[in-house]
């Protein structure tokens, strides 16, 4: 069972394939994630992909089910990391949209980009995910995409609520499902629930659910306490004779 569909169950904080292997139990079940609109994959247009899957067997069975000189798949023993990456970019999507529908540019959405993925990881890592995935295909990857691209529905739905709509009509105007809306929940749900700090997150949530103003979120973002990139290994008090 190849699991290709991209979120959190609100209810149980579960992944797809963990709720795949509730109905499902006897199930071999794999993902397969990456930055990959069908609008592009369906004209032959250059995509890779990373499947997942609990054994090595399966995965390369997988990849060379799938695998073209246009669709190249690469393969990956982490199921969980897979799938929170391809489950919360939608919601920082959803953010990158809204600094466009507000007028910002290229630097403010490199900032939600990086600091996203950030965030994404945090909470990844905490799951259970392994780092390496949320810098491959299912997470930065597909994090640029969406964020980048106007064949994202979590983007077009940031833009108009950047210029003004509600989430209700957005989602309304769009016509299609809006992913990081139901996400956005799950995720800062998961966040609380692993003591792990989202402020993007958290912030999306707001002006989804709460009505505070775009405007007023991104400079709660840029206002928070100062903090660091990293940290410094050693604290320098003064030098020594």
């Amino acid at each position: 069972m190849v699991c290709v569909a991209k979120g959190i169950e609100e209810a149980t904080l579960k992944t797809l394939s963990a709720v795949i292997a509730d109905e499902l139990p006897a199930a071999n079940i794999a993902v397969l994630s990456g930055p990959s609109h069908a609008e592009e994959v369906s004209r032959g247009l250059p995509t890779t992909c990373v499947v997942g899957a609990r054994d090595k067997e399966t995965a390369e069975y997988l990849q060379q089910q799938f695998m073209s000189e246009v669709f190249r798949v690469y393969t990956s023993p982490d199921i969980l990391g897979i799938e929170v990456g391809g489950s919360l970019k939608n919601v920082i999507a959803l953010a990158a949209g809204v600094a466009d529908g507000l007028g910002y540019g290229d630097n403010t959405k490199a900032a939600l980009i990086t600091r996203g993925i950030h965030e994404i990881t945090r909470l990844g890592t905490a799951m259970g995910g392994r780092v390496e995935t949320f810098y491959g295909l299912s997470g930065i990857g597909d994090l640029i995409v969406t964020c980048a691209s106007m064949h994202s529905r979590n983007r077009r739905a940031g833009i108009l609520i950047g210029q003004g709509r509600t989430m209700r009509q957005a989602m309304d105007e769009v016509q299609m499902v809006v992913e990081g809306v139901y996400s956005a929940k799950a995720g800062l749900a998961l966040a609380k629930k692993y003591q792990v700090e989202m402020p993007i997150i958290t912030q999306v949530n707001q002006v989804l659910f709460d009505g505070k103003s775009a405007a007023d979120a991104v400079g709660e973002l840029m206002l928070r306490d100062r903090t660091g990139e990293l940290k410094f290994e050693t604290e320098f008090e003064g030098a020594s004779s």
